[in-house]
């Protein structure tokens, strides 16, 4: 068994070489560590739950059973997508070295900071969301009232915690993220038991689930549903993370590229579930809707104080798990793009810590970057008091579209990249498509194209404000920097054997 391991990691590293890289981060998590990763970020407790107010205000209960499938099978699509590029690319850089080998350094450039935009808002609504969450129990626990500003201030100390976390090592995070899989499942079957056979009043027929037509917007219904589809799209987010730590997993070829379908497709199926009894446990969704947090109120309805506090408190670790896993991938595609010198002052962000065998650099950039974009809204609200939009509306917004309008562009440089080709398959990796590969792409495509424009229309027109803004930067970045200073990652096929060996000798020998 230790023979057939050493092969295996010998092969891999092998792999990683024949695209320029030697292996310097630790290659130690298997099959199911690659999936809890993906699965820890897409994590339905955070999600779904977190913006379950959004979903209900806009979309009504409608929104839970018709908006969470509809958005689920379209993701599906696109997770197989970038499973085939997983299989057939096996590096960290993921997205950005897709776009870089299917197109060009440029295109790479540009999926990179683009995906590093999407990055932010992940990590910043993820831990703001186990704020939003903790901050008001821990308020009622010790007495004192919860505000933006107190929510902020848990905010950074979460940061923090997962900060040194990913800074120790990436074995204590991957059984954290082995053990949050199972959490997550845990209380999934907690949740629902607790309120199939301890809720103070009966549940809603199962038709509920699917009723259309409500919403407590000043929407049409058509454009409010459309709207709400933020709920479910954000939920499934992130989970490109399989392919983030591709160069930390054993076998990734097949394991990464299983590690991104299955997260979605577990996802889907146990949120579905979730969301179902739920909404179901509804006495009066116009409430529900007009709470400052509606999943915490059906909750405290269904199932009463202490008990009701303590399933809370239960969802709320779960935020703070999905948090931990976001930052260990956010900081591998950081690393990975500097690396091959992508961001201003790169041989920082590309360190490797001798001791943890972490981008203990880029980990703690990524904590700077996630705490200044919740800070830049916090200000705004102070300047404009005025404002209706909520926080975590805003950091999911353009989360959604950064990472998202990332994800299309491999996929339409694969594309056009097969019509001229270029890309054939002998290039596919163990896993793949076969003759779906063309439609399924065209039709995942067609959605990010369709999503995007539904997560900044009003009232996120924030977003898009912040997005464009963004964008400006990084047209400035490309004048500025790129030409000067990136060879792309193109340039590590270069190295020789001796180079890249000798970047390897580093690591054992430290």
């Amino acid at each position: 068994m230790q023979h057939e391991r050493e092969d295996q990691l010998l092969e891999d590293k092998r792999d990683l070489n024949k695209f320029g890289y030697a292996q310097e981060l630790l290659r130690d998590m298997g099959g199911f560590s690659n999936f809890a990763i993906s699965f820890s970020i897409i994590s339905i407790l955070t999600g779904a739950v977190s913006l379950y107010g959004h979903g209900l205000l806009y979309g009504g209960s409608g929104m839970m059973g018709f908006g969470w499938t509809i958005v689920a099978l379209f993701v599906i699509l696109i997770a197989a997508s970038m499973s085939e590029l997983a299989s057939a690319i096996p590096t960290a850089g993921a997205l950005y070295h897709w776009a870089a080998i299917l197109g060009s350094k440029r295109w790479g450039w540009y999926t990179a900071w683009i995906n590093l935009i999407g990055q932010i808002g992940i990590v910043a609504g993820i831990d703001y969301s186990f704020s939003l969450f903790a901050d008001p129990l821990l308020a009622s626990a010790f007495g004192y009232t919860s505000t933006e500003t107190t929510t902020l201030i848990l905010f950074g100390i979460t940061l923090l915690l997962h900060g040194t976390f990913n800074h120790i090592g990436i074995r204590l995070v991957a059984r954290l993220n082995d053990f949050s899989a199972w959490y997550h499942i845990g209380v999934v079957v907690i949740l629902v038991g607790s309120l199939v056979f301890f809720s103070r009043h009966e549940l809603q027929p199962l038709d509920y689930l699917f009723q259309v037509g409500q919403t407590f917007s000043d929407k049409p219904y058509a454009l409010a549903f459309l709207i709400g589809l933020l709920q479910a799209q954000w939920t499934f987010t992130g989970y490109d993370a399989s392919a983030h730590t591709i160069e930390e997993t054993i076998h990734p070829r097949v394991r990464a590229a299983w590690g991104i379908f299955t997260s979605v497709a577990f996802s889907f199926i146990f949120g579905f579930i979730m969301l179902a009894f739920v909404t179901l446990s509804i006495k009066n969704a116009a409430a529900a809707s007009e709470a400052p947090n509606a999943f915490i109120y059906v909750i405290s309805e269904a199932l009463g104080g202490t008990f009701g506090s303590v399933v809370l408190w239960l969802v709320t670790f779960a935020m703070w798990f999905c948090g931990l896993a976001s930052i260990t991938s956010f900081s591998r595609m950081l690393y990975a793009f500097s690396r091959d010198k992508g961001m201003p002052w790169s041989r920082h962000w590309a360190e490797i810590s001798t001791k943890y065998r972490t981008p203990a650099k880029a980990i703690w950039l990524v904590i700077i970057l996630s705490f200044a974009l919740a800070l830049f809204d916090y200000i705004v609200k102070r300047v404009n008091p005025e404002t209706t939009y909520t926080t975590l509306a805003f950091l999911t917004a353009v989360s959604v579209v950064g990472l998202y309008v990332a994800y299309g562009i491999p996929l339409y440089l694969k594309l056009r990249a097969e019509a001229k080709g270029v890309f054939q398959r002998k290039h596919y990796g163990p896993w793949n498509l076969g003759n779906w590969s063309k439609t399924i792409n065209v039709l995942s495509l067609l959605w990010i194209i369709f999503i995007s424009i539904m997560m900044v229309i009003p009232p996120n027109q924030t977003a898009g404000y912040a997005l464009i803004a963004m964008f400006v930067v990084l047209l400035i970045m490309d004048l500025a920097y790129y030409k000067n200073h990136f060879p792309g990652p193109q340039a590590a096929l270069s190295k020789s054997e001796e180079e890249i060996k000798s970047q390897e000798a580093k690591f054992r020998d430290s």
